[in-house]
């Protein structure tokens, strides 16, 4: 049995200014920076000690990875966020009500399972082909739902909890599936 840690980066600028992120990139904040200290803190003080790490290709996501370990990793474009089109960096209000599905397939976005697979189907590929027991991946809101949406099937823990920045889910994977046991979202109130 190995274990996937599977976390959403830290606050960033466009998260603060409430703007569309998917494929476009934006800076950490200072806030997200001791977000992702305090992600490190917690995977120290549990003694968890990744053997392999990956990141999505955004700068977001690597420099949350950074924060958390010095381990060396990997960057995959697998583990990008959604891609929102010409949605990307537009106002947050301009979203529709969720579920999106299909909605930013008319502004050259992708689609909803598109997208699911996509980062389904690289999370998996990674786990078979990892050589350690313990993995971390930094990856983005959006994938991180739609990851646990394809695997909600065999998992009890509450589906409906928030994905907040730095938020950690606990996998197991085993004989090619995926299990969910734990979601860690942090309590950031000290920073605000």
């Amino acid at each position: 049995m190995k274990t996937l840690y599977l976390m959403r980066h830290g606050e960033t600028l466009f998260n603060q200014q409430k703007k569309i992120q998917g494929w476009c990139d934006s800076p950490l904040t200072e806030k997200g920076k001791q977000q992702a200290t305090i992600a490190r803190d917690y995977f120290i003080s549990n003694n968890i000690q990744f053997d392999q790490a990956f990141s999505s290709t955004s700068e977001r996501a690597c420099d949350t990875l950074e924060l958390v370990t010095d381990s060396d990793y990997k960057q995959l474009k697998g583990l990008k966020e959604w891609n929102f089109g010409s949605m990307e960096a537009e106002h947050e209000y301009l979203n529709p009500p969720l579920p999106y599905g299909d909605f930013f397939v008319a502004y050259g976005g992708e689609e909803e399972q598109a997208f699911k697979k996509r980062v389904s189907d690289t999370l998996l590929k990674l786990m078979q082909e990892s050589t350690g027991e313990t993995i971390l991946a930094v990856s983005h809101g959006a994938s991180c739902r739609q990851f646990m949406r394809n695997w909600a099937h065999t998992s009890t823990v509450d589906q409906k909890s928030r994905i907040g920045n730095c938020c950690i889910l606990k996998f197991t994977f085993e004989q090619d599936s995926f299990e969910l046991v734990e979601i860690v979202n942090h309590d950031f109130s000290a920073l605000d």
